[in-house]
Formats: structure tokens, sequence, C-alpha cells
């Protein structure tokens, strides 16, 4: 969906599961770290206002978005959480750098979804410019890291 005309941090509420009980993991990266904070912030905040008890979130950081996946996998296997949130940005460069390490990130995530029992969700930033990222971490396109977490409950509660 293009964020162009939509807010990431608008939903309904009421359409999310209660989510006491529910252990989630967030794999942070530390490259663009202004970005993936604003992330990280948007994704706790929304996990606690659903039911998730600040001591169920269990946070690691990693170097960059390519070490997501890896982070999220030793999540799974040493903490079993319910779910995984990997936030992410990267910013478009002059070189393939970006494209490379995108497509990485994206295959390993849907990697783990599929070898795992344990819900990954995608809060990674694709972006062409700063100001975009900007945008969609709390500016104008409203937080990913509202949308990853909504999406994170849902899925640890799928039947």
């Amino acid at each position: 969906m293009a964020t162009a005309l939509s807010n990431l941090s608008d939903y309904n509420a009421e359409d999310v599961p209660n989510a006491n009980g529910l252990r989630i993991g967030l794999i942070v990266s530390q490259w663009n770290k202004e970005i993936t904070h604003a992330l990280y912030k948007g994704a706790v905040e929304t996990l606690i206002s659903h039911g998730v008890k600040d001591q169920d979130i269990i946070t690691f950081h990693v170097p960059g978005s390519f070490e997501l996946p890896f982070g999220a996998s030793k999540m799974i296997d040493k903490h079993a959480p319910d779910a995984v949130i990997v936030i992410g940005s990267v910013i478009q460069g002059e070189t393939k750098h970006f494209d490379f390490v995108c497509q990485a990130t994206a295959q390993g995530v849907m990697d783990l979804n599929i070898q795992t029992q344990t819900p990954v969700i995608f809060c990674v930033l694709t972006d062409n410019t700063l100001q975009q990222a900007q945008d969609r971490s709390g500016g104008k396109h409203g937080n990913k890291g509202v949308e990853a977490a909504v999406a994170a409950i849902q899925m640890a509660t799928l039947s």
C-alpha cells in the first residue's frame, strides 16, 4: 500500500485483540538510529496500549537491517516470543547496496515466517530519502511501528 495518502498510525483499536499475556520480541537496527528509535517507540506504546506488559517486551539491538533476520532467529530460539517485530530503515544511496540489503532482509524475514511457528513482522522502511523515512516514523504519514505492533498482535492471536 502506498503511504502518500495514508496515515500508518490509523487503525480501529476495537479490531485489535487483547494482547495481555503476549510476549513480543523487537529486533532494532542501530543504523539510521533516529528513525529506528521512533519506530520502536511507536511499536512499544501500541503494544502496551493493547495489554502487553513492559516485562513481556524483549528487545535486541543489531548493527543494521541486514542483521535483523539473524537477530529474530536468536530471539525466537532464546525467548520463544509470541511474535517478533524487526525494525529497520534503509535509505537509498548512490550504489546498489540498498537493493541488496532490502532484498536480503525481506527474504530473511519471509524465510523465518515459513520455517518457524513464530510470526515475524516486517517493520523496515525502505525509502528513497531521509525525509520519507521521517514521514513514516512519526511524521506526516504516521508511524509504521504502530502498524507493525497491531500486525504482531493480530498474528500472535491468529487461530
